[in-house]
């Protein structure tokens, strides 16, 4: 993603209710960047780690943010006159953050996000690439949403009985959770955390009719994972098993167990392998039993 894509989602995702709400009267339309200043700056920190600035526009406080020397200010279209950029100062994103601009900015993610990952999944809806491999996915999304990603699940690719025959993930079609879902349900439980609250995603989109196309399938999927991690902005990834491990990896290991419940960084990305949580494995729930136990120290640093 670069910074014209966030624009683009972030103006697509701009209203009124997101407007600072001592000129939310004022916002229109037709200066949709209006009030937009301080959420907008938040997001570009968190996708560019780009430092945020502050300065004074006709006496009102005007976020933006510097790369280097360049200035980015993606709300500047809001002012029919130029900015003085001359006077400004670096900020602690924390002194933003009231309770109400929180709200505005966490609103204005979630649209972000979702507004990105739609242009993804048209995308793999269009895909002709594994053209005879695979069965489509026929839901409109194939990431679950958490509640947040702090932690993003990266399994192998969609069960036949599974998501997307029923909608709703780890869920077989009669509404059963799924035996990996009970497992790692229970693994959760080690990080306080609810299994259905924890984004999801795989690495293969589509359904494998035999599961020789996997690894075929996988390279064809691996630039759409790649924009996926890359819009989601994960503090952690966990890999379940062998094969989401080695497709996102790029290391080379001969034995699973040599990489698993270490963590290793890709793309500036924290990714931590874990054992398959399919019970068919014996390994799913007591082998990754140390691992969750450790998360857990890891999650109370």
């Amino acid at each position: 993603m670069n910074i014209q894509e966030l624009k683009e989602a972030l103006y697509q995702s701009y209203s009124k209710d997101l407007c600072y709400p001592k000129v939310q009267d004022k916002w229109n339309e037709s200066n949709k960047y209006f009030g937009m200043c301080a959420i907008t700056s938040l997001i570009i920190n968190d996708y560019f780690n780009y430092p945020i600035c502050k300065t004074h526009v006709d006496g009102i406080s005007h976020y933006f943010n510097l790369n280097k020397d360049q200035i980015i200010d993606l709300t500047a279209d809001q002012f029919t006159h130029p900015i003085d950029y001359t006077s400004y100062e670096i900020v602690n994103r924390l002194s933003i953050l009231t309770t109400d601009t929180t709200k505005r900015y966490l609103e204005l993610k979630n649209r972000v996000i979702n507004y990105l990952l739609h242009k993804i999944d048209k995308e793999i809806s269009n895909c002709q690439q594994c053209q005879g491999l695979i069965e489509k996915f026929p839901s409109t999304t194939t990431v679950h949403l958490g509640k947040d990603n702090d932690i993003v699940l990266i399994g192998e690719a969609p069960a036949n009985n599974g998501w997307r025959k029923s909608n709703k993930v780890w869920h077989d079609p009669n509404g059963k959770l799924l035996p990996s879902g009970q497992v790692l349900q229970k693994l959760f439980l080690y990080l306080n955390r609810d299994l259905m609250q924890t984004t999801f995603l795989e690495a293969v989109k589509c359904f494998p009719i035999v599961r020789n196309n996997l690894k075929q399938c996988s390279k064809n999927c691996h630039n759409i994972m790649l924009k996926q991690i890359t819009i989601l902005n994960p503090k952690l990834i966990i890999t379940l098993g062998e094969f989401p491990t080695r497709s996102l990896l790029n290391i080379k290991f001969s034995k699973f167990k040599d990489v698993v419940g270490k963590i290793y960084e890709v793309n500036g990305y924290k990714v931590l392998p874990i054992y398959h949580p399919s019970p068919i494995s014996p390994k799913s729930y007591k082998d990754n039993i140390p691992i969750f136990t450790k998360l857990k120290e890891y999650y109370n640093e």
